[in-house]
């Protein structure tokens, strides 16, 4: 069983970093960006081009594989842009964790290569006005390949004693949401890495987003929509995976099982048995998991400010 990580990044992936050597040319905003490429996209190079123009303070750009066509060629056509290459499997939230860790702006940018990306999608002024309010994560409003709105506000909500996570089709700027889709946000490097960054024993896509996402709020973090920060997706865009499988195990025992109790979080050992009925894993497996939350809550009980219940009961006035 992989233990819970405790810091951000403790778990390094194998990889190649190209690039890099120069300092982005024009550089004027206080945001790099990380571009989750998957693609091997032909449209590559104009994309490049497109990030550069934009003035971000750095470029790193993921490649698939180590044999991706003419990388190398294009890192030295490109000598301010770093392109990290994985060399094993990784989760996108391993990815971005390690892109993280080659950046020094305050913020940054996560897009894929299944959006459009113009040179003017982010201009200095609307950066400033995004960043000014130091929150952990800005989420863009989406809109589909054929310019239809896609939702991106997600609100807590509990029924039947399940904790869901609901989507709304209601848009309004500084509206707080839960988490954003696709990973796709602005997101202060700081408070990323007070946060742990992603947790790679959370392996399906849709819960590793979630698990930092409701980290963030639970540690009186916020998240919320920018109706002026406009993006497209140049292909459509994939369902997320939200079944409730081993890695919704992982995010359930360190989001929704611990209560907060007078100025901490706690996981009570009365709650093992709760678990137990409810968890797909046999006793002593359901045990170990069980322990190795409530010692990762024990190290971060302090930095607890709520627990789910009153995260949902305080939603509506964004506390």
């Amino acid at each position: 069983m992989n233990t819970i990580p405790s810091t951000f990044n403790g778990h390094q992936i194998d990889r190649t970093v190209l690039g890099g050597i120069q300092p982005s040319p024009d550089s004027k905003l206080p945001v790099s960006v990380i571009m989750l490429n998957y693609g091997g996209s032909h449209l590559r190079v104009q994309t490049i081009e497109n990030l550069l123009g934009c003035g971000f303070r750095s470029v790193v750009w993921i490649e698939p594989t180590p044999d991706s066509f003419n990388i190398e060629d294009i890192s030295r056509r490109y000598p301010s842009v770093k392109f990290v290459i994985p060399l094993e499997k990784a989760t996108d939230g391993e990815l971005i964790n390690a892109c993280v860790s080659e950046i020094d702006s305050e913020y940054f940018l996560v897009l894929r290569d299944t959006l459009r990306i113009p040179q003017g999608i982010l201009l200095q002024n609307l950066a400033e006005n995004l960043t000014k309010d130091k929150k952990y994560c800005i989420v863009p409003r989406l809109i589909n390949s054929d310019g239809q709105g896609i939702s991106v506000t997600v609100l807590p909500e509990a029924k039947k004693g399940r904790f869901l996570l609901t989507p709304s089709q209601f848009v309004s700027d500084g509206l707080p949401t839960l988490y954003p889709p696709d990973f796709i946000g602005l997101y202060n490097r700081e408070k990323f890495i007070q946060l742990g960054g992603y947790d790679y024993t959370i392996t399906a896509p849709y819960w590793q987003n979630a698990d930092l996402s409701l980290r963030a709020w639970l540690w009186g973090e916020k998240i919320a929509l920018s109706t002026s920060f406009l993006i497209s997706y140049e292909q459509e865009k994939t369902v997320e995976d939200t079944t409730r499988n081993y890695s919704y195990i992982r995010f359930y025992l360190k989001n929704i099982l611990p209560s907060f109790k007078d100025d901490h979080g706690v996981i009570k050992p009365m709650t093992f048995f709760n678990f137990k009925v409810h968890s797909s894993c046999g006793f002593f497996e359901s045990l170990s998991l069980f322990k190795s939350a409530q010692k990762w809550v024990e190290m971060n009980k302090y930095r607890f400010k709520m627990d789910v219940q009153q995260l949902i009961e305080n939603w509506v006035s964004g506390k």
